[in-house]
């Protein structure tokens, strides 16, 4: 629920259920990525919005007020499936979670590419309200590694990793599912994704448990 108010407080709505709310804004995200991706922000109308969606036009206002709007939707649809991929993942034991950590996010980034290029591509064109929003968001997301780091850290069965290190850490997972994303026109020609989430897990564990042997 608490995603859901963060939305409705940055983005109104006159709907007063929020699942329907969920569903909906959903559905025009993932038609307004492909739009944008195809048209470019500022050839999409929100006519071509709607009809991508199957809203009318009415319809689609009751929703979102502007092609801004549909914009830090996304971010906000790709904060929530990281937050869901990590959650579960945490159900797991010691160096395994961290692998299923980095495992659930990298899918997530290949499984929504065109929303990861999209916040990339066009956030410059979002006022400047929303575009702090939009920051905030990606660092919301790098906070969900440094919680889960956190977590482990605490943990027999895993390394002690003081502040700092958590901190780069979690934003070396960001970055590195980000990369598949808009550098896959490259890497996907050597690897799978499969096999990226297999090198770079092995990376980003060797830097966590590299701890036990050199501890200060």
């Amino acid at each position: 629920m608490k995603k859901i108010d963060n939305q409705i407080s940055v983005v109104p709505t006159q709907i007063k259920n929020p699942n329907l709310v969920r569903t909906k804004r959903r559905q025009i995200v993932d038609a307004t990525v492909s739009l944008f991706v195809k048209h470019g922000y500022h050839k999409t109308t929100t006519r071509m919005i709607a009809k991508a969606a199957n809203f009318s036009i009415g319809s689609l206002y009751e929703y979102v007020g502007s092609k801004e709007d549909v914009l830090y939707l996304v971010c906000e649809a790709i904060h929530g499936e990281v937050e869901k991929s990590v959650k579960d993942a945490l159900s797991g034991t010691g160096k395994e979670i961290l692998s299923d950590i980095i495992k659930e996010y990298f899918f997530v980034c290949h499984k929504m590419t065109d929303h990861v290029l999209l916040i990339y591509q066009v956030t410059k064109f979002l006022s400047e309200k929303l575009r702090k929003k939009v920051l905030e968001n990606e660092l919301r997301i790098t906070n969900i590694f440094i919680k889960a780091l956190n977590h482990l850290s605490k943990r027999h069965d895993f390394p002690f990793l003081n502040k700092k290190k958590i901190f780069l850490l979690s934003h070396n997972i960001s970055v590195l599912g980000h990369m598949w994303a808009f550098r896959r026109w490259s890497i996907a020609r050597e690897f799978t994704i499969k096999e990226y989430i297999e090198y770079q897990t092995d990376f980003i564990m060797g830097l966590a448990f590299k701890e036990i042997n050199n501890k200060s």
